[in-house]
């Protein structure tokens, strides 16, 4: 592959959180496919490096890669997918009737996170190295909280590793790590020092859309997909990206973006890796696709030149009733694809997703929703899934 030195101005814009008092910034990546939209080729190509750096680190070993929910679902299952690696992610979210290991990330506004137990305990013997993947290491001590849990739970010597895109740890946490033997490694080094002084300077004066959970005027097309594995359970690197290829080629058959120049495929929440796969087969076929997700993160938008975010709406979960979660920098496309793994959309949510991208002018929108089981069907207005 191509190897690009990527650099702190390539994947760095600083954000402003809204009423964090733990952490006040974000560093925005513009090339990671979460809060901007991105063409689907740069973020696969950016996560294709990580990937390799791993991949020529550990040659021999059989690998867990462990991806942290919201923000690198994309990126784990990606690196997961180009090693044919063991992968799972930490999630938010309840899959199904199953244990959990938890632990937390104290400076997120959401900060219980959990892996399914069983499907640690299943592999934790035929694997070599659990790898952390993130796209931003600061401080480490999330990582450092959930090897606690996983070294309390599997006592031995199994190690450990951190693959992220950006690492801006200190001199001291990086001894930390070096002192329990925790290999790290990145695309970008940061410091972060800075930050939070830049992130209070910023006025608070983009655009901000309010929740609209009223049901739409407009006709959306709905579809049941199937063959859905879910990352929140341990899925093979290769079986995972197969799946991937035959969610693509179900909607594919659908001819949604049939004559469009310019396609959005959004992803929801964790839900990232698969709608990023099919944005990527889009954009090969030639046309000017973006991909980006909705998110739990509220982040200020700004007018001010260079500031990553300009536009907020506001948005109804499609996994939980009242969960707030956001959509950023909506603009006009030919058409919209969004990919959800819900297991019962919550229409307040659906409602709320197409009254914003709507309310940008787009009139083309399909809503996927990729299940494990069930029949393939397609036509009505959301279907009887929901």
């Amino acid at each position: 592959m191509c190897v690009h030195n990527y650099t702190e101005k390539e994947l760095v814009r600083i954000a402003k959180r809204e009423n964090n008092s733990k952490r006040s910034f974000l560093v925005v990546n513009p090339l990671q496919g979460k809060h901007v939209p991105v063409s689907p080729g740069a973020a696969s190509a950016l996560f294709g490096q990580l990937a390799k750096i791993v991949g020529d680190a550990y040659p021999e070993e059989r690998l867990l890669l462990v991806g942290f929910a919201e923000t690198a679902t994309a990126i784990g299952a990606s690196v997961a997918t180009k090693l044919s690696s063991c992968y799972i992610q930490t999630t938010r979210e309840t899959p199904g009737d199953v244990g959990y290991l938890y632990f937390t990330e104290s400076h997120s506004h959401a900060t219980e996170q959990k892996l399914v137990r069983e499907d640690m305990d299943a592999v934790i013997r035929g694997i070599d190295r659990i790898v952390f993947v993130e796209d931003e290491v600061t401080t480490g001590n999330t990582i450092l909280g959930i090897v606690d849990v996983l070294k309390k739970r599997y006592p031995g010597s199994i190690p450990f590793s951190v693959a992220s895109l950006l690492n801006g740890m200190d001199d001291a946490a990086l001894l930390r790590y070096r002192k329990r033997g925790i290999g790290l490694h990145y695309l970008v080094k940061t410091d972060h020092r800075d930050y939070a002084e830049l992130a209070a300077g910023i006025p608070e004066d983009g655009q901000y859309s309010a929740k609209n959970v009223r049901e739409p005027d407009m006709p959306v097309h709905s579809s049941l997909l199937t063959g859905c594995l879910d990352a929140r359970r341990c899925v093979d690197g290769a079986e995972y990206l197969a799946a991937c290829q035959l969610l693509w080629e179900q909607v594919s058959l659908r001819n949604a973006f049939d004559g469009a120049g310019s396609v959005l495929v959004i992803g929801t929440e964790e839900f990232m890796f698969p709608a990023l796969y099919v944005a990527a087969k889009i954009e090969e076929g030639g046309r000017c696709v973006r991909f980006h997700a909705t998110t739990r993160s509220p982040i200020a938008v700004s007018r001010r030149e260079g500031y990553p975010l300009s536009a907020r709406y506001e948005l109804e979960s499609l996994y939980e009733e009242g969960r707030r979660t956001f959509l950023y920098n909506l603009k006009k496309y030919d058409c919209v694809l969004i990919l959800t793994d819900a297991a019962e959309p919550n229409p307040a949510g659906i409602h709320s997703l197409v009254n914003a991208v709507s309310s940008c002018g787009n009139q083309k929108i399909f809503l996927y929703v990729w299940r494990g089981q069930g029949q393939l069907r397609h036509g009505g207005k959301y279907e009887k899934f929901l």
